[in-house]
This record gives structure tokens, sequence and C-alpha cells, in this order.
């Protein structure tokens, strides 16, 4: 090598133990996916939200998640090619990009995250939670396999309250259509105290999730509630819920937190810890995944730290006290679809994001517009203005993309972030100031 010669160093991304052992978990559950051709295992797929992971456990069924899968290939910068090849055979600019990114996959052979080839699904099932975007994403998959399919209606929470009658119409649905048809495709009988096993093992790895996630309310933070709680809920929000595995991965992770807490820390991000704590924010809407590293450098190179968000609550509002009930299994199945994020109306939405900004001692509400996502970003301005008018806290608004790289601009990200981090200084100011005025007219 002469002298002039550079070699680019690539500093390693830090991890804890937890998001190590989070991704050996994942690795595995895409390795059993492809190895079906030698196990023979049937495959469901379904989708996070309302996902009905401990029935379909009973049945012995693997569970594929597309948007997982679209999730995983943004991460290591596939899916802009799946879209562009997805837009190619006809799908609009417009259409959400974990569909086009899941349909581009497919077309190009299927071929998973681990590098091996996904199985075709045995089965689909659609818990049809607040997302429109879900049933056409099924519509066009069951053209695709031509296999079983069932759809879980969940009735929206227009009036923000459920009612009997909607939980029993959820009920009856899993009772009448879903169970039968997991029967007929799995081969396996229904055993209801078998249900009622794995719906105890959900029940304990939520209250530890629960107890991570509500670190957020110290100074400082040791958790980071958006961009590391995407590791956090992967075992939970996906293929593990109801397992062992999930209650040791959440036993081992609140030891870990616990560890952090105790010793004053704040979050580890891909740079290793993370340094002063200087604003602390609340967060509306997914993340972007093709820039996942970069997005996160923006905050915590700032010394932003996300201490609540409602993405990290997108496959379970556990924190409002809901727990899956083993001894009311079917109905605990009904009330988990029914009180999805993406199920609840604006007002709702809005208070939770009032009481995080309050209960965390957020310095204000940072919203994510995501383009081709309109279960989120419907009506995100009017949530960023009232709850800019209720709590007094600064309210802001970036706008990326979940999977395709095209609609990603760090110059224009970053830009608004420190306008916004300049603003929250600016109140602060003003705050002080106003303090101290009043505190001389008080002496």
């Amino acid at each position: 090598m002469t002298p002039t010669a550079q070699t680019a160093v690539v500093k390693e991304v830090a991890k804890d133990r937890s998001m190590l052992l989070q991704k050996e978990m994942m690795g595995n559950h895409y390795d059993r996916l492809a190895d079906v051709p030698n196990s023979r295992a049937k495959v469901v797929s379904t989708f996070v939200p309302g996902n009905l992971n401990e029935l379909i456990l009973c049945f012995d069924l693997l569970n594929n998640l597309p948007e997982q899968n679209a999730i995983q290939a943004g991460m290591r910068k596939k899916s802009g090619g799946y879209i562009m090849e997805a837009e190619k055979n006809g799908h609009s600019e417009d259409v959400c990009t974990y569909v086009k990114s899941d349909l581009g996959m497919i077309m190009r052979g299927n071929e998973g995250p681990s590098g091996k080839l996904l199985p075709d699904p045995d089965m689909l099932l659609l818990s049809y939670t607040g997302c429109f975007t879900f049933m056409k994403w099924f519509e066009l998959l069951r053209e695709r396999y031509k296999c079983p399919t069932a759809m879980l209606h969940i009735p929206y929470e227009g009036d923000g309250k459920i009612t009997d009658n909607m939980r029993e119409y959820v009920v009856k649905q899993i009772n009448n259509e879903v169970i039968p048809m997991l029967e007929r495709v799995s081969g396996v009988k229904f055993d209801i105290d078998r249900l009622r096993q794995y719906m105890r093992l959900s029940a304990k790895a939520e209250d530890d999730l629960v107890w991570v996630l509500q670190t957020g309310k110290n100074k400082p933070a040791p958790i980071d509630a958006y961009f590391g709680a995407i590791y956090y809920i992967g075992p939970i929000f996906g293929a593990y819920r109801g397992t062992e595995a999930a209650c040791d991965f959440y036993k081992a992770l609140r030891v870990e937190i616990g560890e952090r807490l105790a010793a004053g820390k704040g979050p580890i991000t891909p740079d290793g810890d993370m340094g002063e704590e200087k604003y602390r924010l609340v967060v509306e809407g997914p993340p972007n995944y093709t820039h996942f590293r970069d997005f996160w450098k923006m905050f915590h190179g700032e010394g932003a730290v996300i201490v609540a968000s409602t993405y990290s609550k997108v496959g379970g509002v556990y924190d409002d006290g809901f727990r899956h009930e083993p001894d009311n299994p079917i109905e605990s199945l009904a009330e988990y679809c029914l009180t999805c994020y993406t199920n609840r109306n604006l007002p709702q939405r809005i208070e939770m994001i009032e009481n995080y900004i309050n209960d965390y001692q957020a310095d204000g509400l940072l919203i994510n517009s995501i383009k081709s996502c309109n279960s989120f970003s419907a009506g995100q301005l009017l949530i960023m203005r009232e709850v800019e008018r209720r709590t007094g806290k600064p309210a802001a608004f970036i706008e990326t993309d979940l999977v395709d790289p095209r609609y990603f601009s760090p110059a224009n990200v970053k830009n608004r972030l420190e306008s916004y981090f300049q603003m929250i200084d600016q109140k602060r100011a003003s705050a002080g100031a106003a303090g101290q005025k009043n505190a001389g007219v008080a002496a």
C-alpha cells in the first residue's frame, strides 16, 4: 500500500446483549421457514397488528409475517429493488411500500432475509385492524397462492369504546370461521387448554415488556423507545409471543435494562452508550428502515432520546393494562384485536400521546409522516396541533417512508430536526425567563 492509499474503516455497530439475542431468535425463525421443504411444516401468513400467534401455535403452524419481511428487506438495503420490480409490474407509486417490497420479493423468487427461499403459505389469516391496505394485500396474495383465506373482521373503535356486541362479533368469527379453517389446514384438533397455556406465557412476557418500556419515564432514560424498541418488540410482535423463548428474552431484557437504570446510563446506540440526554421526545409514526442507523444518529447525535412512541405499541397497547387472559382465551384474543393502536380513533390517539408527554416528562412531540402509510399518516396534522395545544409543548413534522429509499432525504430530515431542537431550546428559555420574572415580582 502506498503512503497515500486510504482504507475505509467501518465501525462495528454497538449492540446490547438483548439486541444480539433478538437477532439470533429472528434468524432461527427464518431458518425454520426455509426448512419447510424438509420439515413439511405448514405455514400461515398473517400480519403484526391483531395477530393470533397463540392460536396459530395450537395447530403447530409456522407464522410468516409479510410486513416483517419487508422491514428486514429495508434493513438489508434490498427493498428498493423489490419496490421497483413491483412498480414495473403495474403497482402504483402511491401503494404502501411494505406491499410492494413483499410482492417484488416474491416476483424475484421469494428469497427471505436469511438468503434462503421462503415457503408458499398454506393459509392466509387476515386480522383486519384498521388498515384497509392489508385487505388488498391479501387479495393479491390469495390470487397468487390459491390457498385458503380467513378474514377476521375487527370493528373500528369509531366511538372510542368497545361494546359487548363488538366483542361477541369477533369471538363468533374466531369460533366459527378461523378455528375450523386452522383445523382443516393443519389437521390438528383445537385444544383450548393448550391455548390457555400459551396465553399464560404471553401475559408473562407482556409484563416484562411494559416494565422495560416504562423505564423511559426515568431521567436519563435507559432505553430509546423508538429506535431501540424496534429490537425489543420484535419477538413479541412476531412469531414468539406465547412461547417460553419469548419469556426468556423479556426476562433477560428486563435484567439488562435494570442494570442500565441502576448505573444511571442512557440507551445504547449504534455508536455505543449515548452521552448527555438533552432532549426527551415522544414520536408518532413508524421509522424509516432503509436508513435506520443514519436516521437514529440524527437523534442521538444531538442528545435526543425518544422516551415513548406509538409505533412500539403497534402490536399491542399493553401499557393500558391489557394482558392475554388464559381464563377467557377467545374473548381475550378478541379484546387484543379490538384494542390495537391502528384500530383506535383520532381522539384516542391524541389522548394517548398527550399522556405520554406528561407522564414521561417529554419536551415535545415529533411526527414522522410516512408517505405510503395511510393508516398512520391520516390525521397526523390534527394530532400534532391538538397535542401542542393541550400540552403547551412544541411539535414538529418530518416526512420519510417505510422501506422506499427514494423518500428518505437526509439533508431535509436533518434540517427539520435541528430546527425543532432549536424550537425546544427557545421554549425552555422563554419558560426560564418567565419563571425568573414571576420570582422577582413575588419578591
